[in-house]
């Protein structure tokens, strides 16, 4: 039997690594996608899950630019066939009050983590629709739920990810397409790690749960969303954040 091909944005990256393992679990053939310069990084990556029995490969992209996403989903096709599991995972912070974030912090963030649904998903989810099956997972933050000083731009792209599922959903649900987002809140990655501690002690005090969330708590709620039971699950929001936002 032929294994449903899993895409991850972002899949080397702390999340993504956690979510291809969940995705293998499922029995799924995993694609990881990385920009090109990290591909060095990456195929070190690919060694180790492979080391640890993985079925994943990577394709490199630069998932801000429609063009280079189009050539990515080209060779996926080719290599392994079509798309039908996508999880949007890929993400940037340029953190900056308003009054001193420059043009360039603005667009870095908004192309990476809001542009590239549209970049990637439209590449993809023709297929889906055409197959009768499909599942889209973005992850979006807590931060697009409540705002966060200092990130005008990743709130910004963050509460228009969610906005992008529900749209998507409502056109897709006829024909067994599934679109959702996760909504993580701060989680134990690298991209945490660079924040001060002092700063990350005053955060945790605001999580009723008393830490930060591991990247496999996020993993195993992007696979709920991912198996073929939950079809009936579309244009939801799904917070995983501990108790910091609770709506």
């Amino acid at each position: 039997m032929t294994k449903i091909i899993a895409l991850v944005t972002g899949g080397t990256g702390g999340i993504g690594t956690e979510v291809c393992r969940e995705l293998h679990s499922q029995d799924r053939k995993v694609i990881a996608v990385c920009l090109p310069e990290e591909k060095i990084q990456a195929e070190r990556w690919l060694k180790e899950m492979r080391g640890e029995g993985i079925d994943t490969d990577i394709v490199t992209a630069d998932v801000s630019s429609f063009e280079s996403c189009e050539q990515m989903v080209s060779q996926v096709k080719e290599r392994f066939g079509n798309i039908e599991i996508l999880v949007n995972c890929a993400g940037v912070t340029r953190d900056k009050t308003l009054q001193k974030m420059d043009h360039n912090q603005w667009k870095a963030v908004i192309n990476t983590n809001l542009d590239s649904l549209f970049n990637v998903t439209r590449n993809v989810v023709q297929d889906m629709v055409d197959k009768g099956f499909g599942r889209v997972v973005n992850i979006s933050s807590v931060n697009g739920q409540k705002g966060q000083y200092g990130q005008t731009n990743y709130s910004a792209a963050k509460a228009g990810v969610h906005g992008f599922t529900m749209a998507l959903a409502q056109e897709v649900a006829a024909r067994g397409v599934t679109v959702n987002t996760i909504s993580p809140g701060y989680v134990d990655t690298r991209m945490t790690a660079a924040i001060p501690t002092e700063i990350k002690d005053q955060i945790v005090t605001t999580i009723p749960l008393g830490r930060m969330a591991q990247p496999v708590e996020i993993a195993q709620a992007v696979g709920f969303f991912c198996l073929e039971k939950t079809a009936y699950i579309t244009g939801a929001n799904l917070p995983v954040n501990g108790g910091m936002y609770m709506s």
